[in-house]
């Protein structure tokens, strides 16, 4: 058996990588830090030349969602990347997307905000992501990768569960994430589909290949109140779904967890050896990480709020994911948040501190 080959490169990279593997067939986007690596990488491995893959750089984030809308709604595995400011420039065309139920892939590499903020890490685009930045009811799917592995891992899962159930997925990672280098294995390669099998697989697409099939007219516009009803109704069955069969999260060390931690992304990461420092203190603390923030893992958040003693949110943002985590508990037990803005990343021993005082830990 040939044994896997073990890179070392930066998160953003392995988006990049991955995205050339996985058979994606387009990227259309716009460089802004902390995530141009991916767009760099893209040029410089030229996958026109091998898969025949399209890489462009639009004229704005606002011009790449409306071409992913467009390959998306073809039936083609396009993507676009972004950070903060510039997928705030993109919510119509996701909403747009929603709307007409159109596959596609988002990925936001988080820096600090509001407005134009900072290029250091963040976390503050939570309710951006899972709550729908755009007009009207929807979601988009939302994976939230810690690890450079799970950067490439991701994209092919994204894309996965975009096209199964025809929602944007994004991934929602940051500067932390995307900037870091660790050791990864990238995933093999997978053809690009052929449009035969892009018109088996995806009947409500409209390819435009004439005398092949009716031209599909793709659009979130209905001007009949009922109809829109209608369809709206469709979409909330369809969220409802989604909640109940595609919720993802990992747990470290919950089992005797008398506090528990709730945390994504590059945060989880901290949370991760302060749980060590603590458990090493004879502190039984344990860490729950979602992985979909959208869907959110509500249902095992509630179970563990019956066993432990409090919960602390920790996010590098002023507070959002402890929104969706009281929900979850329903005063059960009590919840705490900590986090830091402005692009500063905290360290262990502050998680650890804010743990004591905030829900009063002690041995």
């Amino acid at each position: 058996m040939k044994e896997q080959e073990i890179l070392l490169m930066k998160g953003n990279e392995a988006i990049a990588h991955a995205a050339i593997r996985c058979g994606c067939d387009g990227y259309f986007g716009y460089p802004i830090t902390p995530q141009s690596e991916i767009l760099e990488t893209l040029a410089v491995e030229k996958p026109w030349e091998t898969t025949g893959m399209v890489v462009l750089q639009a004229e704005s984030e606002v011009a790449s969602i409306n071409m992913i809308y467009g390959g998306g709604g073809s039936g083609k595995r396009v993507m676009t990347s972004s950070s903060s400011p510039g997928v705030a420039l993109m919510q119509e065309g996701i909403a747009y997307m929603a709307g007409a139920e159109i596959p596609g892939l988002i990925v936001n590499v988080q820096r600090g905000g509001p407005g134009l903020g900072t290029i250091q890490p963040s976390q503050g685009d939570y309710f951006q992501a899972t709550r729908g930045g755009g007009n009207g009811d929807y979601y988009v799917l939302v994976l939230a990768p810690s690890s450079v592995q799970e950067m490439a891992d991701f994209v092919d899962l994204a894309f996965e569960l975009s096209f199964k159930h025809r929602i944007p997925a994004m991934i929602l990672s940051d500067g932390v994430v995307g900037q870091v280098m660790e050791k990864v294995v990238l995933p093999p390669f997978k053809p690009r589909r052929t449009d035969e099998e892009i018109e088996r697989e995806c009947p409500w697409a409209s390819t435009g290949r004439k005398g092949k099939r009716p031209i599909n007219v793709i659009t979130s516009l209905e001007l009949l109140p009922e109809a829109m009803e209608k369809h709206n109704l469709h979409l909330q069955e369809k969220y409802q779904l989604i909640r109940e069969t595609e919720v993802r999260y990992e747990e470290q060390q919950t089992e005797d967890a008398e506090y528990l931690i709730v945390a994504f992304g590059s945060a989880a990461r901290i949370a991760q050896k302060a749980i060590s420092i603590m458990r090493a203190e004879g502190l039984r603390v344990g860490l729950l990480r979602p992985i979909t923030l959208w869907p959110f893992p509500s249902k095992r958040i509630q179970e563990l709020s019956e066993q432990v003693k409090g919960i602390l949110s920790f996010e590098i943002n002023a507070g959002q994911m402890v929104e969706d985590v009281r929900l979850a508990v329903e005063g059960r037990t009590p919840v705490a948040h900590y986090g830091k803005m402005g692009g500063i990343v905290p360290t262990p021993d502050e998680l650890i501190q804010a743990l004591r005082t905030k829900l009063t830990v002690s041995k």
